[in-house]
């Protein structure tokens, strides 16, 4: 019965070994997948095969691991110190974009809004001037015609009146030259009356009234004092209307060229004004246009930021999203790195690997 235990014991005892040693050859041969693991093997192989020790190689890979680790931390930190910095620029360059579209829109608004509204009605008050001033020369034009026009009328005028005045005189001489009537007086005044009447009749708006004495006088044959005295007195009386007139006449000229002269002085300052306010006009149309371009240069100067902006926005995160990737990659070798050297040392720091490899070398 010992017996039977004993041989149960050896059984039991070889099956461990033979487990154990299955499972260092299936991670060794996981191990060998990767060149620096199947290197340490190598490596540690040769040592244990030449009767080294593997003292130095574990704490070389211990250092290994170290350095791995402290590398990875290194890396960790600048991809963290990478990332605050996009961060921090891809706030600036959208902020930066922002601020581009924010200026473009207030500008175009100031543009279509403010400006061209503006520009209208400068062009539109400019043409109303001009309108004005085209006005002020029309009627200061007629008032001029017209003015000369009543001016030469006045002067036709004065030249009936004195030739009114004129006939009136003359037959006033002739009536004073009949004394003691004879047959010669008359024949003498009536001639005279008769040329008077026939050289004046159809040359003023008087002549009815003179035409109408003059036929009374000649018709008269003076032999009566008193008729020469009543004619006297009716042309006296009609030379005293004449003058009055005339001196009306002269009057009223006055009177039209004063107010004619009050006119031209009015259209004249309208016209001043008219011109002063085109000149300020023409001025806040040239300060209009100057604003409208600058402003659409500076449209166009945001637009181009603002390209330029989402260009470099669109870079930063192209080289961020390849960093991103690169960064991943590695952190990923590394973590395999390290983890394949500890599983390599975790593998030659168990007792058992060093008696497989001597086993395996035939020592």
């Amino acid at each position: 019965m010992r017996t039977g235990i004993l041989v149960c014991l050896v059984l039991s005892v070889l099956s461990v070994e033979l487990n154990m040693e299955r499972h260092q050859e299936e991670v060794m041969s996981k191990l060998r997948e990767s060149k620096w693991a199947s290197f340490i093997l190598e490596f540690a192989e040769v040592e244990l095969g030449s009767g080294g020790a593997l003292t130095e190689l574990v704490e070389a890979i211990n250092q290994l691991i170290d350095q791995l680790e402290e590398e990875l931390d290194d890396i960790n930190h600048a991809y963290s110190r990478r990332t605050d910095e996009h961060n921090r620029d891809v706030t600036r360059y959208e902020q930066e974009i922002q601020d581009a579209d924010r200026d473009i829109f207030n500008g175009e608004d100031f543009i279509d809004n403010v400006l061209i509204p503006q520009k209208q009605r400068f062009q539109d008050a400019l043409a109303q001037l001009k309108t004005n001033i085209e006005e002020n020369r029309r009627i200061l034009d007629q008032e001029t015609v017209n003015r000369k026009k009543q001016h030469e009328q006045f002067l036709s005028n004065i030249a009936e009146i004195n030739e009114a005045i004129g006939a009136v005189d003359e037959s006033l001489g002739l009536l004073s030259q009949i004394t003691n009537p004879s047959l010669v007086q008359f024949k003498r005044v009536q001639s005279n009356l008769g040329r008077i009447q026939t050289s004046f009749q159809n040359h003023s708006s008087f002549a009815p009234i003179i035409k109408a004495l003059l036929e009374l006088a000649t018709e008269q044959n003076f032999a009566d004092q008193g008729s020469v005295q009543q004619l006297v007195k009716i042309f006296n009386e009609l030379r005293v209307q004449f003058v009055d007139t005339l001196n009306q006449e002269t009057a009223d000229e006055s009177a039209a060229e004063s107010k004619f002269g009050e006119r031209v002085a009015q259209l004249e300052k309208e016209f001043a004004e008219f011109q002063r306010a085109v000149l300020i006009k023409n001025s806040e149309i040239a300060a209009n246009e100057q604003k409208l371009g600058e402003t659409i240069v500076y449209v166009g100067q945001r637009k181009d930021d603002r390209a330029t902006l989402q260009a470099q926005l669109q870079a930063e995160n192209d080289n961020y999203a390849a960093e991103t990737d690169l960064y991943n990659r590695t952190v990923a070798e590394y973590n395999k790195e390290i983890e394949i050297s500890k599983q390599a040392l975790g593998l030659l720091t168990q007792p058992s690997f060093e008696q497989y490899v001597k086993s395996k070398v035939g020592i």
